[in-house]
């Protein structure tokens, strides 16, 4: 039942597909960090001695999150976030958060072998490298940013709460919650920074943490 259901979604998202207008993948430049992200995959089949080499780029601060398509460096396809695209037998379903690209999922029924990851001259690829070179500092980097996020919203939620206990419904049918924390402007202001560099820093690694977006899944190691 929920093979078909989630089968079915990934039919939806393959509708939102165009076709590429066949142009060259360029090489990642150091000043692409500020204009979008790649990442590199080979589908690699023992069977057939054959290995397919995809390629995906997104784009940063676009009004609509989208992703480009790249088969042997030539542009094959794009489509909106989330996104499925049908590839050498099966699908590649990537999925999305405020942080950008949290997962890439091959999906098929052939034993295959599946490998993605980012361009090493990317800032994902630094991490990627940082936590392949020093894993005790890649981890305590991790912690760190959960922590932060916990943090946050335990700091945030009491206010929330308050907020919502002044609308005037609840007020007199519930009554007024008070928070027990009294924090400046410019401290929420830091805490919502902290909490945004640290979702980023997990959206990094491709992985995500509920404290993120709890409605996002969570791919773990695909790479």
């Amino acid at each position: 039942m929920f093979h078909f259901i989630h089968k079915r979604k990934r039919q939806r998202k393959m509708k939102k597909i165009k076709k590429g207008d066949g142009h060259l993948l360029k090489t990642y430049r150091l000043w692409n960090l500020f204009t979008h992200s790649l990442f590199h995959i080979e589908i690699m089949n023992e069977t057939e001695g054959t290995t397919k080499k995809y390629a995906l780029k997104s784009r940063y601060f676009a009004e609509e999150p989208s992703v480009d398509l790249y088969y042997e460096g030539r542009h094959i396809a794009f489509s909106k976030l989330p996104a499925v695209f049908p590839v050498d037998h099966g699908e590649l379903e990537i999925t999305n958060s405020s942080s950008g690209i949290n997962g890439i999922h091959y999906i098929s029924d052939r034993e295959e072998a599946f490998s993605v990851y980012p361009d090493k001259r990317s800032i994902r690829g630094f991490r990627l490298w940082l936590h392949k070179r020093f894993p005790i500092i890649s981890a305590m980097i991790g912690l760190i940013a959960i922590v932060t996020l916990f943090i946050s919203i335990a700091l945030s939620f009491p206010q929330l709460i308050e907020t919502i206990s002044t609308i005037p419904w609840v007020s007199e049918n519930i009554g007024v919650f008070e928070s027990p924390f009294t924090l400046s402007v410019w401290t929420y202001f830091a805490i919502g920074i902290a909490a945004a560099l640290a979702g980023t820093e997990r959206a990094l690694m491709l992985q995500n943490h509920w404290l993120i977006d709890i409605e996002t899944r969570n791919w773990g190691d695909d790479y």
